[in-house]
């Protein structure tokens, strides 16, 4: 669901959000500090990290040099921000990366059949809350085409994808539980500074990497919080 400031029920009903984006870029806040309106929430930094995601993927394959990005042109505040984070990244590693978009799941198949011709080296997966919903999908076509992938969160890693690294989602529903407590006792979101992950934690399915015959780097497993074997 798409929420607006401008929207009539946020102006009486108080509205506690969970955003990968910057929530002032995306018009849901005045200021993190002072959000103003009856709207506040956690800014959980997917997007941003775009960058970091990169490197550790650079990390696990040293000899990568074009990098498929799989983004949604239908949410284009974060599809921006996440090709321009990855391409300013891509250009300091020397990487080309190359776009790929999807909207839909045809759109995804649509995708991956595209590397029978072109095939990256290795694809990063951008955020966006529709490719968490097709998580299943996702990481069944990259094992099918046996290309290494990064993705936004554990749930891809659990599933049997190869690498993700962003924010703990457990950590930030919690402080988003706690914000509801403080609103549903009397505080007002207006009164409630936006609140940024600082719990950030980097997933390996070992299996996996063994499946696509990678050797992940021993400093790369010593900075994994888990390890899938």
């Amino acid at each position: 669901m798409c929420i607006s400031p401008s929207d009539a029920a946020t102006l009486t009903i108080p509205i506690v959000f969970l955003v990968g984006g910057d929530p002032v870029s995306l018009g849901l806040v005045a200021s993190l500090a002072r959000p103003g309106g009856n709207l506040t929430g956690i800014n959980f930094f997917n997007v941003e990290l775009a960058a970091k995601r990169l490197e550790l993927l650079r990390e696990l394959i040293p000899k990568v040099s074009r990098v498929g990005v799989l983004v949604n042109p239908a949410n284009p505040a974060t599809s921006e921000a996440t090709l321009r984070d990855v391409g300013l990244a891509a250009r300091a590693l020397g990487l080309q990366i190359v776009v790929l978009n999807a909207s839909t799941s045809r759109e995804i198949n649509a995708a991956f059949a595209t590397f029978v011709g072109e095939r990256p080296d290795a694809l990063f997966v951008g955020t966006d809350p529709f490719f968490t919903n097709r998580r299943i999908q996702l990481v069944h076509l990259a094992t099918l085409h046996k290309v290494p992938a990064t993705y936004t969160g554990r749930l891809f890693a659990e599933l049997g994808g190869l690498m993700s690294y962003g924010s703990d989602i457990l950590d930030a529903y919690r402080q988003v539980g706690a914000y509801v407590g403080r609103i549903l006792k009397g505080a007002k979101p207006a009164d409630l500074p936006v609140m940024q992950s600082s719990k950030f934690e980097l997933v390996i399915n070992h299996e996996t990497a063994r499946m696509l015959g990678l050797d992940v780097p021993p400093t790369l497993l010593a900075q994994a919080d888990e390890v899938i074997e």
